[in-house]
């Protein structure tokens, strides 16, 4: 299998994994994914936002950025989980697009 196969393969089962194909919310802000307390400040004060799949990847995965979040990456995963819990917001990943979604939860 060729390298770049293997790749749109890997993208294929990542798109699958998290539903890529649901429409990107039209009112989503870009959010400042620099550092952690960035994004925490970023989500305090909005609804919904998005950072690039890069940003995700650097500031939650040990994974290099066409790995993070995969079916290897638990760890990511739950990191990116455990912050989005804290903050009391819900995140979508859309490979396609390269964002990470996060939406408020209302209690």
């Amino acid at each position: 299998m060729s390298e770049e196969h293997g790749y749109a393969a890997q993208m294929g089962l990542i798109r699958w994994l998290f539903g890529a194909g649901a429409a990107a919310p039209s009112d989503a802000t870009k959010l400042d994914g620099t550092t952690e307390a960035a994004l925490a400040r970023s989500l305090s004060a909005l609804p919904r936002g998005w950072i690039t799949f890069a940003e995700a990847a650097r500031l939650f995965s040990a994974e290099p950025a066409e790995y993070a979040f995969g079916e290897l990456d638990q760890d990511g995963r739950k990191a990116i989980e455990s912050f989005a819990a804290q903050h009391r917001s819900a995140i979508s990943f859309m490979p396609v697009e390269g964002r990470v979604y996060f939406k408020a939860q209302r209690e």
